[in-house]
């Protein structure tokens, strides 16, 4: 969920961000196209300043899978759903019609809100996922691995310049609200995302442990061109249709797309990733009267060993 909202903030921002502007250019008119900038999330999730907590409820592992996520905010309390759209009242000076209604009924509206959560999931986050887990684990790795070399402080001293570890007190610069360890919620939890800008975002909300985002380390890097070359032994074993298919599915693509890209019939195209995404090669996602197909790390791993 947190990079469903930083991604999110992101589209709203209407700027054409250099780290995003690829997924942006794809993602926008798919989101505009399914009224996704004006419902539910447009409402929930401002342009800059607070979101409510309640979006992000804290995860049950360290991957939770996007059906689990909703389940916890369709499960929140009304209480705390309240007490979020106060904040965000305050912080706002108002709220639309849809959140006051949520506010009135948060049982029924919070189904509406993972509806459209769902949707936009699958047209702005799923096609290009294997990407962006890719980006998430390898930040989490590093992050481990400074724990393991060097103890925690050093992990907190080195990850964000708003954020410092001495004597046994985590400083973050700015946050005005003074936690102990008995008040703030078993542990801490730390959000790597895709999308965040440079500053951190906190999530505080006992008896749920603590949340700190921040930008994952090699974020910028995450939409730039992969050239495949030496594809020959993937040809022989798939064939030169499906690894043309393959390749040019370097970006989430339609039948008709790839099919004006790569000169295959469209009734080629459709074969033959038929025969992909049975394999585990590719996956399908629904944008509107469309699919979009995409890789699937399966794919990633053998076309990175013709690198």
């Amino acid at each position: 969920m947190w990079q469903v909202g930083t991604s999110f903030r992101l589209l709203r921002a209407g700027a054409a961000d250099p780290v995003h502007r690829r997924w942006l250019e794809q993602v926008r008119p798919r989101v505009a196209a399914a009224g996704l900038d004006r419902g539910w999330l447009a409402e929930l999730i401002p342009p800059s300043g607070y979101a409510p907590d309640f979006l992000n409820p804290a995860p049950t592992g360290p991957s939770p899978a996007p059906a689990e996520e909703l389940a916890a905010i369709v499960a929140a309390p009304a209480d705390r759903i309240r007490r979020d759209l106060d904040h965000l009242r305050h912080h706002q000076g108002s709220i639309g019609p849809r959140l006051r209604s949520l506010y009135a009924d948060p049982p029924t509206r919070l189904v509406r809100v993972a509806e459209e959560i769902e949707t936009y999931w699958e047209l702005a986050l799923a096609p290009y996922w294997v990407r962006i887990r890719t980006v998430l684990d390898a930040d989490v790795f590093h992050r481990a691995r400074q724990i393991a070399e060097y103890g925690a402080g050093h992990l907190f001293n080195e990850l964000h310049p708003l954020v410092s570890w001495d004597d046994n007190v985590l400083r973050v610069v700015r946050r005005q609200r003074t936690l102990s360890r008995e008040t703030a919620g078993a542990g801490l939890l730390l959000i790597p995302s895709a999308f965040k800008g440079p500053g951190l975002s906190t999530r505080v909300s006992p008896p749920d442990p603590p949340q700190l985002a921040y930008r994952a380390r090699g974020a910028g890097t995450l939409w730039e061109r992969r050239t495949v070359t030496g594809t020959a032994a993937v040809v022989a074993v798939l064939g030169r249709s499906r690894t043309l298919l393959l390749t040019e599915l370097e970006t989430p693509a339609t039948t008709t797309e790839l099919a004006h890209r790569t000169g295959i019939s469209m009734a080629g195209v459709s074969q033959n990733l038929t025969a992909l995404r049975d394999a585990g090669f590719v996956t399908a996602h629904r944008a509107g009267r469309s699919v979009l197909y995409a890789r699937t790390s399966v794919a990633e791993s053998v076309l990175t060993a013709c690198r």
